[in-house]
């Protein structure tokens, strides 16, 4: 049975800028697709309208997916199909995607450019926050002018750290790079983040040295070579899958490193955990997750540990 991609369309073209990320993904990974449109009660009487509009672009879409299949010598059966549902858009949408077992979540996010940072949607904030399959989020502010299907070179940028929570990235990276013809380089990256300064301290009641600057370079020295060990171990996973793969060490604030990182590299797609505690019937994300999508207009998949 194949894979499902769940992609989410309000009518706008805008939403639309997911097609050509979702069409690579479902042609060279031969997943069927569902393109689902959330209507709210009040506009029930479009519903003709808002049929005609989902069959054609399901239509349209598996063209296009067929064509990237046929390109890579993918073999298989692909399905795409239409879907309308009436109600809130967030309930929906994670309602669909429980009940029918989709396995990814593609949707737009609304931007403001003037800002230049990512204001998410409350829709997509929403689903981000409850969704339990990762959501691949693409930016509307996107440069529209060089898209994903005309990305030359292609980096997935796999942030991490020691703890088992990034860990979850890392099956989903794999398949997402190991994609046939993709031509994905991947990179490994963990930030070493510097020891804060201490407020008050003295070196008898605390234990902290006098000579703050070599204790912290000292520090940042052992975090970095605790991090290179750590993703050395990790890259021989995409090695033995043929997976072209670096790693980098850099030290500074991560949520910094990580957005300034897209930033300078606009034809790079970031994949990072994210962890929250419940409360207000809701979860809330990881601090740096938060950061890096406020500070990026790069594709960003958000994957959260069950």
């Amino acid at each position: 049975m194949n894979k499902k991609i769940l992609i989410v369309l309000d009518g706008s073209k805008l939403a639309e800028i997911v097609f050509p990320f979702a069409k690579e993904l479902a042609g060279r990974l031969c997943m069927d697709s569902v393109l689902l449109h959330v209507y709210p009660q009040q506009a029930a009487q479009l519903v003709s309208t808002y049929r005609t509009y989902i069959d054609r672009v399901a239509n349209q879409f598996l063209q296009e997916a067929q064509e990237v299949q046929k390109s890579v010598g993918v073999c298989g059966e692909l399905q795409a199909k239409g879907e309308l549902v009436e109600g809130y858009h967030a309930d929906e949408i994670l309602k669909f995607a429980d009940t029918h077992k989709v396995n990814l979540i593609m949707m737009a996010s609304h931007g403001r450019s003037g800002a230049k940072r990512w204001t998410i949607g409350s829709v997509a904030d929403k689903v981000m926050r409850a969704a339990k399959v990762p959501v691949w989020l693409v930016h509307t502010d996107m440069d529209q002018t060089v898209l994903y299907d005309k990305w030359i070179s292609r980096t997935l940028l796999v942030p991490l750290t020691a703890s088992e929570v990034s860990s979850v990235t890392i099956p989903i990276a794999l398949e997402i790079a190991g994609q046939k013809g993709a031509n994905f380089n991947v990179v490994l990256m963990e930030v070493v983040e510097p020891p804060a300064t201490p407020a008050y301290y003295t070196p008898e009641v605390t234990g902290v040295p006098m000579n703050w600057g070599q204790f912290v370079e000292d520090e940042i020295a052992r975090g970095k070579i605790a991090a290179q060990s750590h993703l050395q171990q990790i890259e021989q996973q995409f090695k033995d899958k043929g997976i072209t793969v670096s790693s980098l060490v850099t030290v500074g604030k991560a949520s910094e490193e990580i957005a300034g990182y897209g930033r300078k590299n606009p034809n790079t797609v970031i994949i990072m955990a994210t962890h929250g505690r419940k409360g207000f019937s809701r979860l809330v994300y990881g601090s740096v997750t938060e950061s890096v999508l406020f500070g990026v207009t790069n594709p960003v998949i958000v994957v959260r540990p069950q």
